[in-house]
This record gives C-alpha cells, sequence and structure tokens, in this order.
C-alpha cells in the first residue's frame, strides 16, 4: 500500500504506518517546523506544499495517484479556539477541496485500472455541529450527493455510515485514551472509497465483543478530584476532615507517635495559630475560631502566631527517600527544639514538556528535536514542538486504522 499525505503536520500517518509497510508518496505542508521535521525524518519523501494545487499536479500525472489518501484538514474553523468560522472560513474551504482531490485521484486510477483511493480523514467533533452543517457538505461531497447531507436527528450521531452514488462512506468517533494513551482526546474519523463490495463500516465499528471504551459504572463527578488533590494524607489532626484517614500499625494512646508505611512519601500538615480565638466570624482579620491547615491566618503587629508541626524524640523534623538538598527556615533565635525545619512548595499546574506531549500522542521520545535555523537538536524551541505536537494525530489510533484497513482488504481480496 501507498498513501499520500495532506495537511501532513509531523506526519502521525508515517510513523503509524511505517511498521505495516506501508509507502509515503508524498506529503503536503506548508507550516515550516512541521516541514523541517518531515525533511529530518523522512528526506526521500517530497513536500509538496500547498494543498490546493495537489489536485491539478495529480491530473496532469505529475505525481502519482495514491492507493490512500489520508488527511486532517485544519480543524481550527471548527473548534471553539477558531471561533467557529466553519466554512466561511478558508481553513474551512480546505475540507471541502479536500473533496475534489479526491475525485481527481480516483479519475487517474481509473485510466489505468486501479481500484478507487482509499480515504482517511480526521477532525474534531466540532465538525458536527457547525451551523452550516459543514460534516453535511463534507460526506455529501464524498459520497457523490448534490445536496449536503442532513443528520438523521437533531444532530450528527458520534457514529453511522452512508451509501452514495460515488462512494461508501463511514464515520466514527475515537478517544485515544483508549487506544493506550494517558488523554482523552476526541477526534471524527472517516473512512470511504468507491471500490466495489467496499463496507467502510467493517473498517471503523466492532461487534461481536466489549467495547473499547465501554461505559463507566458511574458518573464522573468533579468533587472527587477536589478532595484527592492534594494525595494522601499523613497522621491527622483531631476534627480535620480528611478523604480518608492514615491506616497506622498501632493505636497508641494520643494523637502522636503513630507508625504507619506508605509507597510515597507521606507530609505531615502544618498547623497556623491565629492571634486571637475569640469567635466572630472565622474569616475576620486575625480573628479564628479553629486552626488553620496548611494555610496562614492573618498576620497582625500586635500577635505572636504559632505554627505547629511534627518532631521526632531528638526534636528532628525528617523527610524519608528525599535526596538531602533542603535548608531550613532562617530565624534570628534558632533553638534546639525548634531545629531542621522543612519548606516545601505545592505541586503546581506546568506546561508539559515536549517529550511528555510526544509521548501522550504515542511518538518516540524526542521525535521533534532536530536541528533547526542553526541550533542544535537539544535546543530545538519547545514552543515549536508543542505546537506541533498539539496539531498532530494520536500515533495508536492510526496504527489501528491501518490495521483494519489492511486486515479488511485481505478479506474481501
Amino acid at each position: 500500500m501507498n498513501y499520500g499525505s495532506v495537511c501532513s503536520g509531523i506526519e502521525a500517518a508515517s510513523v503509524a504506518w511505517g511498521g505495516l509497510g506501508w509507502k509515503a508518496l508524498w506529503f503536503s505542508e506548508i507550516e515550516k517546523f512541521p516541514s523541517a521535521v518531515l525533511n529530518h525524518h523522512y528526506p526521500d519523501v517530497k513536500n509538496l506544499g500547498d494543498m490546493l494545487k495537489i489536485q491539478t499536479m495529480i491530473l496532469k500525472e505529475e505525481i502519482e495517484a495514491p492507493d490512500v489518501l489520508v488527511g486532517g484538514t485544519p480543524c481550527q474553523a471548527f473548534s471553539i479556539a477558531g471561533l467557529r468560522h466553519s466554512l466561511n472560513d478558508n481553513r474551512g474551504q480546505i475540507t471541502l477541496a479536500f473533496v475534489s482531490l479526491a475525485n481527481a485521484i480516483d479519475q487517474v486510477r481509473a485510466k489505468y485500472g486501479k481500484q478507487p483511493v482509499i480515504i482517511v480523514w480526521e477532525n474534531v467533533p466540532g465538525v458536527f455541529s457547525t451551523k452550516d452543517n459543514a460534516f453535511g457538505c463534507f460526506i455529501g461531497g464524498l459520497a457523490g450527493e448534490d445536496i449536503p447531507l442532513q443528520p438523521p436527528g437533531e444532530k450528527w450521531k458520534n457514529a453511522g455510515f452512508v451509501y452514495g452514488p460515488q462512494r461508501a462512506i463511514a464515520w466514527r468517533i475515537l478517544d485515544a485514551q483508549f487506544f493506550g494513551l494517558a488523554q482523552r482526546r476526541r477526534r471524527v474519523f472517516v473512512i470511504g472509497s468507491a471500490r466495489e463490495r467496499f463496507h467502510p463500516e467493517k473498517i471503523l465499528f466492532e461487534f461481536g465483543g466489549l467495547r473499547r471504551d465501554s461505559a463507566p459504572s458511574r458518573n464522573t463527578r468533579k468533587a472527587y478530584a477536589r478532595a484527592l488533590r492534594t494525595g494522601p494524607k499523613a497522621a491527622s489532626w483531631i476534627g480535620y476532615k480528611d478523604p480518608i484517614g492514615s491506616l497506622c500499625k498501632s493505636d497508641d494512646r494520643g494523637i502522636g507517635n503513630q507508625s504507619f508505611e506508605a509507597g510515597k512519601i507521606l507530609y505531615n500538615e502544618a498547623l497556623a495559630l491565629p492571634g486571637n480565638w475569640i469567635g466572630r466570624k472565622p474569616l475576620n482579620g486575625g480573628n479564628s475560631t479553629s486552626p488553620t491547615v496548611e494555610l496562614s491566618p492573618c498576620l497582625t503587629t500586635t500577635d505572636v502566631h504559632a505554627v505547629c508541626f511534627q518532631q521526632n524524640s531528638r526534636s528532628e523534623l525528617r523527610l524519608t527517600g528525599e535526596d538531602g538538598q533542603c535548608t531550613g527556615a532562617l530565624t534570628t533565635n534558632q533553638g534546639t527544639q525548634c531545629q531542621n525545619y522543612i519548606l516545601r512548595e505545592d505541586e503546581l499546574v506546568r506546561r508539559l514538556m515536549p517529550i511528555e506531549g510526544e509521548r501522550l500522542q504515542g511518538f518516540p521520545d524526542n521525535y521533534t528535536a532536530i536541528p533547526y535555523r542553526g541550533k542544535s537538536a537539544s535546543e530545538c524551541p519547545d514552543g515549536l514542538r508543542n505546537a506541533a505536537i498539539g496539531n498532530s494525530m494520536p500515533v495508536p489510533v492510526m496504527k489501528w486504522l491501518g490495521e483494519r484497513i489492511n486486515n479488511y482488504l485481505a478479506q474481501i481480496a
């Protein structure tokens, strides 16, 4: 099998299908950094650039008409991030140009007695819900209808198929999390062809077994994530509501000296005591009705604010398993009973590193780390790498589609 790729990006299709023995005939990518990635990994495959010029090149037979046409036309026109301009956006019009390109490929292949092209197309689920029925226009064009197709109900379903006068078309939303990736990434995939006895739903749909995205036994609730966001707790202050209390080996008198085992470091809470405990409203200035956990009370100039924490019998406060690169708090008067303070920062959300993005999409590590603009691969800009990775497709999903196409063609051969 050979294929031509449009809106190629960094070529998830080639990474996925290389192991299947499929060969790339040509790419089509206009962005500079993704084009550099393609040239780095696939120097022998020509990048044709602007997708809108390929139809003419096919009809003039300047390039080969492939067995498979694959592409993820720009999704920004159909996404919230792209303000949903749909077919009024030039990027949305590229989606309709994809239909014309498929027709040109079939025309040339028929001239030489070859089977019609197999189409693999990807986009965001937002294409289902545009005001101008962009998805109906697209699959109607692929199927060979004169007018846009309309959804069978109020909106397009997550999966379906249609047999038109020109092609049979099937579509389905696939989620990357059910293909071994640690991300939720729902995308619409369309398979279609004008081949005889070609039933695309038998490629996209799964029958006679468990669903790969079995429905959960209960609904997802944000409350669970909020309650557990700080992870497991160490021995607790009486009255503090933990999601799950510590599991202790013994139950000694009092609340101290409890031994426990854990697979990760557990931090004891620090309790801050406000200057006044006279009641009134808990949120008023230096007043409070109870200790605050991991939260400083209002600091005043007239009060001495106490902070409680746990020490061992030798007046030491330790972290098990740390590398020792930790400094105590700097104080003006450090007595023997208040030594070795440990300060730590709560975990914060940070940007993904490019290598993490590559793993989330199923690419090899450092796939996008290439020499670029006179800099070495190790100096390749993170921003460009992350953008290219985010615009690509999940490699395991593309591999699954390639395997399904291979197996189906073998069955009907």
